[in-house]
């Protein structure tokens, strides 16, 4: 097995020495390496072969497109699409056009000969999974999982559309082949016909519902488009006649398969397109080739350790293209792969031979195959025997009815008599069985293995062909029978008669060697006796033949100087093959193989007396000559019917076959030895040749040395001029380069000029710019601190808008405030008025009861008294006004202080203007609790120092009860002053308390007086500043007068105590 890897070529040879397929058939696996990595391949995608089957498309992952010719041993790159191809095409009416699929959802049309782009189809929504082009190359029918579509390759336009339900996807749709319909597949197992004219439904055919659902993916058709396969999910192949659209066989596949991937029937040339072998691709990888009717495997290609993806057969069935798992492509040769099935079958009539002891000779038995007779039982009976008769029948015509391969000639001659000629079909087999072809393998390797013969190395240029193969072919089997016999190297007319054979042996070479040397061993009988003349002796005998037939014809021969050598020597030298057509040829050399080699002669004898009339018409060398060399109107069945009539009635002394051997075969393992010409001529011939052959090696070998050294002078020479020219050039061309230098300085000086001409110019439309800019700049600023200076007025505007609500919402919290507070001081003074009035009523009624018993002595203290009195007035008087300097001094500190500590934490107090409102309300809320807590305070403590005052009296009662029953006069004297000091301390306290509680009030009125006025007379259209002013000036006021009202109760506090301490002191 060959391996080819074509990496970055573009055009290339497959093989350098054409294979031969092994026995699993493998001619070449085709591998594309990486240009940059050795070890990393690109992966072949899709193969697909044009209508000869000698050639086919290859697209590979990169998007590159090959054309591989197997007959010509050539690849070629024909296009770099540049991206992967999914489908492939190459059966268009134009035949160098082709379709590819790509993965971008469209579909290019190119010409593999210009590489151009012909076509760019686009439409589908989904990727091309097959390319269906019609029978006529004119339509094609793309097929993705969504849709399907008709395209005119004529014009490249789309003409219909299938269109499905989004449930149902469409597995495939293609033509049928000789015929204008269309099969669609769909995924749910349905499958229609239609007309590709009129797209008619035509009919569907039916799906078997019972049993497991086979989910059809795969199908194919053969060529006369009368059975389709389909297969899918399963192991079983589903079978169906199109013409009666039933359903005829089910093929059930071996357990290893369990998925269809890819089925194609495989053509053969002789089943008129009824193909009867089908590949069935499996999900293993291996490609099982049955029979469809006998549902036997044939063979099969691929394995599990080298899978198969893809496969595309030869339309012809002679090759198959499949794409492997690793990436690479590999070509079977389906001939090799069949060999073993296409075996002749074993002959009815079996020889057996065996060897008596101490004879040579052998005795032959005919057994024919068929029902053994076996003897009866019997009991000590003795058995009889019969002896068969052979018939009455010649050794000649035994020898010549003996064919090993089962055919009987016989029976061949008799049907050829009857037909004229063998079946199309059998004929190659006919002939190889008539021939009785050795098949000598190694022995024909072993000639083949010497090479080209030197007698054939320049076998074109003599004997030119336009096939490049049938030039290889015939120089291969030439040049094998010039190794055999040294005589066949120096014939010059051997071409002549190999070349039929060879164009009809092309595809095996060995059969066509053998048919050659077994056509010169029996039928050119002693042709090379008279080498290098032509033979003589053959040709006397085909002249007397004729002048025993024909005398007149002869005669007229005779007369115009034509010899044997004219008009039979150009029809034997060429076999027939320039005046006959193939299908003459073919039916002349059914009989010439059939019957004895002299029939040879007769068909030459029978052509020139069949062609008489216008042989004897003609009377020019010239016009014999071109009559024996083209081709003439021949009736070849009269032809044949003259040559059968020759060899009947020809006499035996004139008869050909008297002076021609029998046929013989060639002999098996080796062939055997041809040296009947004359040695010493050849032999001569051949050191004439040797010696002239090293003579032109010597001349040619001279010549090219003398041609060498006269290329070398006149290469020197021409390098000379060349040097002495160039020399020349370069100081034209420095002196050219100078005055171009100087022009070109001249020029750039005036640029240079140029230039600083703009550049001033432009540095004043610069300078006019950036002042222009500049202004603009300018107006710009403006128009952006206008529009700031209105954003910041805005701005304000909302502010004020904002702090007027705010304001008015302080305003009606502050307003309902002072009507609770308002509320809350009447409650309060009512409460206090009950509680003045009872303590006035208990003070009076104590006042009224002492009176009585203090009148008495309020005449004997009344000095005492008044000097008690005025001694504590002064005192209390010396006492307030100490107290209140004191007071006052400590407001004045701490209204400095506070004033400092205003000053500093005013630039804190301006950022939070928006909340000094609300914290105004906060704090005057707490200030409003805290002084009715001081009162409440006050109000208690004056309470108990009351209690305490009444408990020290009612002591004080005890003890002057006690001293009065002591002494009268005085306790009458203590009572008096007694009561009039808790008068006045009562009347004092009593009016300090009203006239405390009075000036608490009136602050508190005046203050929130003060503070609602304030809220009330606030213009926020003032400006921030007088907001601000304002806002310190009340705060200001209301710390002064929270500054007062601590004074005045710390100045009550000392005077109720030191009243209290002047008391118990007194006491």
């Amino acid at each position: 097995m060959q391996t080819t890897d074509i990496g970055s070529k573009e055009d290339g040879k497959l093989w350098h020495r054409k294979p031969v397929a092994s026995s699993n058939g493998i001619v070449v696996t085709v591998v594309r390496s990486a240009s940059a990595y050795q070890s990393k391949t690109v992966r072949f995608l899709q193969v697909a072969f044009d209508t000869t089957g000698e050639s086919f498309l290859a697209g590979d992952h990169h998007g590159n497109i090959y054309v591989i010719d197997i007959s010509r041993n050539r690849f070629k790159l024909v296009q770099k699409t540049g991206q992967a191809c999914t489908a492939l095409a190459f059966n268009l009416r134009r035949t160098t056009e082709y379709l590819v699929a790509l993965s971008d959802y469209s579909i290019k049309c190119f010409d593999q000969d210009t590489k151009q782009l012909v076509s760019w189809m686009r439409g589908h929504e989904g990727a091309v999974s097959s390319l269906s082009v019609h029978s006529s190359g004119r339509y094609a029918i793309s097929t993705s999982s969504d849709t399907a579509q008709l395209w005119d390759l004529d014009t490249f336009q789309r003409k219909r559309k299938l269109n499905v339900r989004q449930s149902v996807g469409v597995q495939k749709v293609f033509f049928l082949p000789l015929s204008n319909a269309i099969l669609s597949c769909f995924t749910d197992g349905s499958i229609f016909a239609w007309e590709s004219d009129t797209l008619f439904s035509k009919y569907q055919l039916p799906v078997p519902q019972d049993g497991p659902r086979i989910h059809y993916k795969a199908f194919a058709v053969t060529q006369d488009g009368k059975t389709l396969a389909a297969g899918g999910r399963s192991n079983l192949i589903h079978l169906w006649c199109l013409d009666s659209q039933q359903l005829f066989r089910v093929i059930q596949m071996p357990p290893k398969v369990r998925t269809v991937r890819h089925i194609n029937f495989l053509p053969d040339s002789f089943d008129g397109g009824s193909s009867q072998v089908l590949g069935v691709l499996s999900q293993d990888g291996v490609m099982r080739f049955i029979n469809i009717h006998t549902c036997k495997q044939l063979f099969d290609i691929g394995s599990c350790d080298d899978a198969i993806t893809s496969a595309a057969v030869c339309p012809k069935g002679r090759h198959i293209a499949a794409v492997m798992d690793n990436g690479s492509l590999r070509v079977y040769n389906v001939q090799s792969l069949t060999q073993e099935t296409n075996k002749p079958p074993q002959p009815l009539v079996k020889v057996v031979t065996t060897n008596k002891r101490g004879d040579s000779s052998c005795l032959k038995m005919k057994v024919h195959t068929g029902a053994v007779q076996r003897p009866a039982k019997t009991s000590g009976r003795r058995i009889q025997t019969k002896r068969l008769r052979t018939p009455a029948v010649s050794a000649l015509e035994d020898k010549e009815n003996d064919m090993p391969d089962a055919l009987n000639k016989k029976r061949l001659r008799t049907l050829l008599r009857t037909f004229g000629e063998y079946p199309e079909k059998y004929r190659m087999f006919i002939w190889r069985s008539l021939l009785q072809l050795p098949e000598n393998h190694a022995a024909f390797s072993s000639l083949t293995d010497k090479g080209v013969h030197s007698a054939y190395l320049c076998l074109h240029e003599r004997y030119p062909i336009k096939s490049h193969r049938l030039q290889r072919g015939l120089q291969r089997v030439l040049s094998a029978l010039a190794h055999w016999s040294s005589i066949f190297g120096e014939a010059e007319y051997l071409p002549l008669v190999a070349f039929p054979f060879v164009k009809l042996f092309q595809n095996n070479p060995l059969i066509c060697f053998e048919v050659v040397a077994t056509v010169i061993v029996n039928w050119c009988q002693h042709w090379f006796e008279y080498f290098p003349n032509p033979p003589l002796n053959i040709l006397s005998m085909a002249e007397n033949v004729l002048a025993h037939h024909d005398k007149e014809l002869l005669q007229h021969f005779v007369d115009c100087g034509v010899t044997s050598q004219l008009y039979a020597w150009p029809l034997l030298e060429t076999l027939f093959t320039e005046v006959l057509t193939r299908e003459e040829w073919l039916k002349l050399f059914d009989n010439i193989f059939t019957n004895h080699p002299s029939f040879l002669l007769m068909a030459v004898v029978a052509y020139v007396t069949c062609c008489r009339a216008p042989l004897l018409l003609c009377t020019h060398r010239q016009d014999f000559e071109y009559f024996f060399h083209h081709r003439n109107t021949l009736d070849i069945s009269a032809m044949l019917k003259e040559a059968y009539r020759l060899m009947e009635t020809t006499p035996a002394d004139l008869h050909p076959s008297s002076m021609l051997s029998d046929f013989e075969p060639l002999t098996r393992d080796q062939y055997p030895i041809f040296n009947k010409y004359p040695t010493f001529i050849v032999e001569y011939q051949s050191q004439e040749r040797e010696r002239i052959r090293q003579q032109e090696v010597e001349y040619l070998r001279e010549r090219q040395a003398l041609q060498d050294l006269r290329a070398e002078a006149v290469r020197q020479q021409a390098e000379d001029e060349a040097w002495y020219t160039q020399q020349e050039l370069l100081q034209e061309a420095e002196e050219q380069r100078r005055r171009i230098l100087q022009q070109e300085e001249n020029k750039l000086a005036e640029q240079r000029a140029r230039l600083g001409a703009m550049k001033r110019e432009l540095k004043v439309k610069e300078l006019t710019l950036l002042d222009a800019a500049r202004r603009r700049f300018l107006k710009h600023q403006q128009n952006q601190q206008k529009i700031e200076l209105n954003r910041l007025d805005d701005e304000i505007q909302r502010k004020v808008t904002l702090r007027a609500q705010e304001t008015a919402a302080a305003m009606q919290d502050m307003e309902v405030r002072q009507m609770e507070l308002d509320a809350q001081r009447r409650l309060f003074e009512q409460q206090l008025a009950k509680e003045q009035e009872r303590m006035r009523q208990e003070v009076r009624t104590e006042v009224d009861a002492r009176q009585r018993r203090a009148e008495a002595e309020d005449s004997t203290f009344q000095n005492l008294l008044h000097t008690d009195r005025d001694s504590s007035q002064e005192t209390k008087r010396v006492l307030e006004e100490s107290l209140a300097e004191a007071g006052q001094l400590e407001v004045d500190a701490d209204w400095q202080t506070e004033v400092i500590r205003r000053l500093e934490k005013a630039d804190e107090e301006q950022e939070r203007r928006r909340q000094q409102l609300a914290e105004l309300s906060r704090e005057t809320h707490a200030k409003e609790e805290q002084l009715v807590q001081m009162m409440m305070e006050v109000e208690g403590k004056h309470w108990n120092d009351v209690a305490a005052k009444r408990s020290q009296l009612e002591k004080e009662k005890q003890a002057a009860a006690e001293s009065q029953r002591r002494s009268r006069p005085s306790q009458q004297a203590d009572d008096t002053t007694q009561n009039k000091l808790r008068r006045s301390q009562e009347g004092s306290i009593s009016e300090f308390n009203s006239s405390k509680l009075h000036a608490v009030k009136s602050v508190i009125h005046q203050f929130f007086n003060n503070c609602i006025n304030k809220v009330k007379f606030i213009s926020l259209d003032r400006g921030r500043g007088t907001l601000d002013r304002e806002e310190r000036e009340l705060l200001q006021e209301v710390r002064e007068l929270r500054q007062k009202l601590a004074t005045r109760a710390r100045a009550a506090d000392w005077t109720s105590q030191s009243l209290s301490s002047q008391h118990s002191v007194t006491s």
